[in-house]
């Protein structure tokens, strides 16, 4: 198994409808990889292989995981139901690497600054 490079993780993790009851048959849960995938290509425009080489795996691995994040957020959408983001297998970027350029959202702290970089 191969991690998924994720940049970071979201600033809200559960997501629905404001009138469904949280029952068990009324919840989705999205994995942060799922989560990294739907970000980079629909959010920051990224190809499915610009994807691929952000995360650090296969081309074929992110359109699986694109798949299956696509079909979560149109079944939350049409069914009303809560899309909760957690788990999956994913390690974080530090935020320096070469590929922490166009679309990462990892930001470090730099002591003595005071200040988020």
């Amino acid at each position: 198994m191969k991690w998924r490079k994720v940049c970071s993780l979201p600033d809200r993790t559960r997501f629905g409808p404001l009138d469904s009851p949280p029952g068990p048959d009324g919840l989705l849960t999205m994995t942060v990889d799922e989560y990294e995938a739907i970000r980079l290509i629909d959010l920051e425009g990224f190809t499915q292989e610009e994807c691929a080489e952000k995360m650090e795996i296969a081309r074929t691995t992110v359109q699986g995981i694109y798949g299956r994040a696509r079909k979560k957020l149109a079944e939350a959408l049409v069914d009303g139901k809560i899309l909760v983001i957690e788990g999956g297998e994913y390690r974080l970027c530090d935020g320096l690497g070469r590929d922490c350029g166009r679309g990462c959202r990892r930001r470090r702290w730099q002591s003595g600054r005071g200040g988020w970089q």
